[in-house]
């Protein structure tokens, strides 16, 4: 009985987590300027362009029994929000250009705006799903390298820098892992300011 249960989709978790797109031409702007990395980097795990996001609150596995309690903290949380004027700055590596195990295209949050949505999802959720330690950095990730290597010299003189372009909504990801690239599912998306 206990096994016929489990087998049915709706008593299985769901892969979530919250995030900011950015414009396509954004994303292809940068997939130009960083398909050159892939031979001085060498091997690691690329982020396709279209799955590039900022990520402000990773929930994991989630039962369906909290879908309903997501939405509506996203809801409350992107309507008290405004929208926010960002830009690509730069690539960077973490934990660092000496060993890199993450390759990423900052963003400028100069005014906090996508930090404020972040904590206040952490605020929002923070009943059922664990509360961000880590100080928030908005950005893309590119690649994940293993085993770490050293990328500052491949970074240097590589200009990823755009003009400011709008992010005006919040989206709900489902993400279905599979390869060679997970797939992420828009769920619903949250207009900044409630618009």
């Amino acid at each position: 009985m206990a096994r016929d249960r489990a087998a049915r989709p709706e008593a299985r978790p769901l892969r979530l987590f919250v995030a900011v797109d950015v414009p396509p031409d954004v994303r292809g702007g940068l997939a130009e300027a960083v398909a050159t990395l892939r031979d001085r980097v060498g091997a690691g795990r690329w982020v396709p362009p279209e799955n590039w996001h900022v990520t402000l609150k990773f929930l994991g596995a989630t039962w369906p029994r909290l879908l309903d309690r997501v939405k509506e903290a996203c809801g409350e949380v992107a309507s008290s929000g405004r929208p926010v004027e960002s830009r690509l700055t730069g690539l960077g590596a973490f934990p660092s250009e000496r060993r890199a195990r993450v390759l990423w295209a900052g963003l400028d949050d100069a005014a906090g705006g996508l930090a404020a949505i972040a904590a206040g999802l952490d605020r929002a959720l923070a009943a059922d799903f664990k509360v961000e330690k880590r100080a928030f950095t908005a950005h893309l990730t590119v690649a994940r390298l293993a085993p770490p290597v050293p990328v500052g010299e491949s970074l240097a003189g590589l200009d990823v820098a755009t003009g400011p372009f709008p992010i005006d909504r919040v989206v709900l990801y489902r993400s279905h892992l599979q390869r060679p690239a997970p797939r992420y599912e828009p769920l619903e998306e949250y207009l900044l300011g409630g618009r």
